[in-house]
């Protein structure tokens, strides 16, 4: 377990985006600071199944989408998950303001780890990566908060 990946999203991330405006602009992409909070607490609810998507990758690509997973390697600028599953443009805002955006996001990162916690083998689907589990479930969603931070220019 990277236990250095799960302590920077439980006590890094958060106090990041905190210092992020709602209206921010990013480095590239269309979302602006509140969408990509929301965007980032979506992506924490389906590793807990609060929202569940089908799985899109054809299965004899999975193998080298879970090596990307597990290398150190970066989303890089523009990574785009498959149009259809989120879309092409940003979702409407679900949350009236900033500050509670990011509370939902805190209270979703508390959720994935509370989820996992007696059952860390348990796996549940990403639309792209496949069933993860906890361990995989880490790595992945270190990656995408790293990513969002760099566009924000918040890492």
């Amino acid at each position: 377990m990277d236990t250095e990946k799960l302590n920077f999203i439980k006590t890094e991330f958060i106090p990041r985006v905190k210092t992020l405006s709602a209206d921010a602009v990013a480095k590239w992409g269309k979302m602006n600071g509140q969408q990509m909070v929301e965007h980032v607490t979506a992506f924490f609810n389906v590793s807990v199944e609060k929202i569940k998507f089908p799985l899109v990758t054809p299965v004899e690509h999975l193998p080298k989408f879970k090596e990307f997973l597990l290398s150190d390697k970066q989303f890089r600028e523009n990574t785009k998950a498959p149009v259809d599953v989120i879309g092409e443009e940003p979702l409407p805002l679900r949350y009236e303001n900033m500050e509670q955006a990011v509370d939902k996001l805190a209270a979703s990162v508390t959720n994935f780890e509370i989820y996992f916690k007696d059952n860390q083998d348990r796996k549940t689907m990403h639309p792209v990566f496949g069933e993860l589990n906890f361990e995989e479930w880490v790595l992945l969603h270190y990656k995408h908060v790293t990513h969002h931070l760099r566009q924000f220019g918040l890492l």
